[in-house]
């Protein structure tokens, strides 16, 4: 099945609008700017738009030849925010503001879904609706669960929800699914190790909290070793280390933080469990109070396995069977995991081209074109692919009434 030949013309129209939505990167919960292109193009091409869901969210209501009367219906998800970081790039449609990137990608998510809006509304040759659902927040803001908190599955109920991701190291024109867990479970946690500071020459005087923490550091890497079961995966992560202030002076605390990341609930439930025992005991033995707190972020990204393989199909149509490949779950994480807790569904990649690859405009930073790399930029010839991926999807899944 080759590309829509309608998407393939207005590629070009659909790239300067990403670009243009990449030299204006917007934050979490601040995308105000990026709504407003995105809802003006969409009522542009008669869709009817949604504002405000998780504060600055936007939905659009492609309803097919039967102007939805059938009921059924399907989501289509982008994330729309960018990253607190530098930009190391000098094209012409790099960041303007500083301190603000799209490092990820998220202007070609937005990009490839609109150029399918684009086609589903001039066509509805389907029957059935398309909910086109562009996220804020995805970087850490938990967007996705502030949209359905504030009503994104009970205002337009549908039966399925799918995501896309453009992936740096995948060959351009390869794209993979996998049912089950693809994206871990993010959580954080911070530990404060209590003792009692004094002099540095004088340590039968003190309650010296730096080699406690250092023994809970080690101690924690035990979890995955020694409790986790070897078929299945956590890690555990200390990222920082805060304690002290002079070389000659014993300090009063230290404090750990970090993160830890699984793909079941189960997993991450022993971990943290075992984290509080190993935290509490290595303290009292050393006669040190402790403090230990875990938050839990984003829940893993588990695809439904009647959807991806659905996803398989469809893009083993588009671009042949060898070129669909297996998405090895990776331990990063994803807030699209919340929409597939409530909707059966699947999160789905795009290959964004290998590093050194032809899409590296002149004036591209000396670095890797990798996600949250500040040299990292969107391959715009992907547009075509993922937005007649996405029509091809929605058409197929709205065409089996029994899903």
């Amino acid at each position: 099945m080759p590309l829509i030949e309608e998407i393939v013309a207005q590629a070009d129209a659909i790239a300067a609008l990403r670009r243009d939505i990449h030299a204006h990167p917007e934050l979490s919960f601040e995308e105000l700017r990026t709504a407003e292109v995105i809802a003006a193009r969409l009522a542009e091409w008669g869709i009817p738009v949604h504002r405000g869901l998780g504060k600055t969210g936007v939905v659009g209501i492609v309803h097919g030849r039967d102007a939805g009367a059938c009921g059924r219906a399907l989501g289509l998800r982008a994330d729309m925010d960018a990253l607190p970081m530098q930009e190391g790039n000098t094209f012409a449609h790099a960041s303007r503001h500083a301190g603000r990137m799209h490092g990820c990608g998220h202007d070609g998510h937005v990009a490839m879904l609109l150029a399918a809006a684009q086609h589903l509304a001039r066509h509805r040759d389907f029957d059935g609706t398309v909910y086109l659902i562009f996220q804020p927040a995805e970087e850490g803001g938990g967007g996705a669960r502030a949209m359905i908190e504030d009503g994104l599955f009970t205002r337009f109920p549908m039966q399925a929800v799918f995501g896309m991701h453009n992936w740096p190291g995948m060959a351009e024109g390869c794209m993979a699914v996998s049912p089950g867990p693809v994206m871990a479970s993010s959580n954080e946690f911070s530990i404060t190790v209590r003792g009692k500071g004094g002099h540095a020459a004088m340590p039968h005087l003190v309650l010296d909290p730096v080699p406690v923490a250092a023994q809970i550091i080690l101690a924690l890497q035990t979890i995955v070793s020694r409790n986790l079961k070897p078929v299945d995966a956590g890690v555990i992560s200390v990222t920082m280390v805060h304690g002290g202030e002079a070389s000659n002076v014993v300090p009063d605390s230290v404090q750990l933080e970090g993160t830890v990341r699984t793909f079941s609930v189960a997993v991450l439930d022993m971990i943290e469990q075992r984290m509080r025992q190993l935290v509490e005991g290595i303290c009292t033995a050393q006669g040190m109070q402790s403090e230990f707190a875990f938050v839990r972020d984003y829940p893993p990204t588990i695809n439904a396995a009647p959807e991806a393989a659905l996803a398989r199909a469809v893009m083993q149509r588009i671009v042949g069977a060898g070129q669909v490949l297996d998405q090895e779950p990776t331990m990063t994480a994803e807030d699209f995991a919340y929409m597939l807790e409530d909707k059966p569904g699947a999160y789905c990649f795009i290959g964004n081209g290998e590093d050194a690859g032809a899409h590296r405009a002149i004036g591209h930073g000396g670095g890797p074109c990798l996600l949250h790399n500040p040299s990292y930029d969107f391959n715009d010839r992907l547009i075509p692919l993922g937005a007649t991926f996405w029509v091809e999807l929605a058409r197929e899944w709205l065409s089996n009434p029994t899903r």
